[in-house]
């Protein structure tokens, strides 16, 4: 019964301190008259956002290409590298610490050295993909090494018994991979897709300012580098606007998939009775 007031809290208490913050930055700019160049008003960066919004509609899209792109390419490796690693502690203890080593140098000190190697796409594509690749590893490998010992046994004994041949065990584990393994790995996956998609705009975002402090880029990490230069500071914030609500719509969208997927059936995401 008051499942339905709470979800209209959820939304309607955010939206209201976030409208009062709003027009307290407003009220601060108009009474004191800060220059455009020092803050610009909420209004003016609508305004900005209107104006230009053929050049940053593109310079967004080709963030969230980049985004995109590097958020598949991390789950499809992610995934793969962790149900590899699962299946072999030898390849596990051989690959994954390399794997480590990748999520803890920054991609901000990676981002030029992959400049001058690769060519820019790629480059920022690789960036986009490094940073998301680790949370999909790290969370799939969790959800997939979590599963209760018991039901292990229970499962080997009634569903793929023991065996000394080789090729019968390597059945054996891919029977257990796919029908008990992979239903209790999928809530630590999710967890983790939904770390990697903003970790993925980070990244997109981190290497965009490298190429475009070489004079090349055309993302809104680049719009904003620009901006500064030439004391566009609306524009500035129109771009940080926009890259903000990239990011909330890719969270929102990636936290409604997870909630599609466990909703009936996992404890995190049932509906509390009150």
């Amino acid at each position: 019964m008051m499942a339905a007031p709470s979800n209209r809290l959820k939304l309607v208490l955010p939206l209201a301190v976030f409208a009062a913050a709003i027009g307290f930055w407003e009220a601060i700019v108009r009474l004191q008259g800060l220059p455009p160049y020092i803050l610009p008003a909420p209004s003016l960066i609508v305004t900005t956002m209107v104006a230009d919004w053929p050049l940053l509609e593109a310079s967004l899209l080709t963030t969230l290409k980049t985004t995109l792109l590097g958020l598949a390419l991390a789950v499809l490796g992610g995934v793969l590298l962790a149900v590899t690693l699962s299946l072999s502690r030898i390849v596990e203890y051989s690959l994954y610490p390399f794997a480590v080593v990748l999520q803890v140098t920054p991609v901000i000190a990676i981002a030029p050295l992959l400049l001058i190697y690769m060519p820019q796409d790629v480059a920022v594509l690789a960036c986009a993909w490094l940073v998301a690749f680790f949370p999909v590893l790290s969370n799939t490998m969790l959800g997939l090494q979590s599963v209760d010992r018991n039901l292990m046994e229970l499962f080997a004994l009634y569903g793929a018994p023991a065996s000394r041949r080789p090729l019968a065990r390597f059945r054996s584990r891919l029977k257990a991979l796919w029908y008990l393994r992979r239903p209790a790995a999928l809530p630590a996956f999710l967890a983790g897709l939904r770390i990697a998609g903003g970790l993925s705009l980070i990244g997109a975002v981190v290497a965009e300012m490298a190429a475009g402090s070489a004079g090349a880029g055309s993302g809104l990490a680049y719009r904003i580098i620009e901006s500064q230069y030439r004391l566009n500071i609306p524009r500035l914030f129109a771009a940080l606007v926009l890259l903000a609500l990239t990011g909330i719509a890719l969270y929102l969208l990636l936290a409604g998939i997870s909630h599609l997927l466990l909703r009936r059936w996992h404890e995190s995401a049932l509906t509390p009775e009150r």
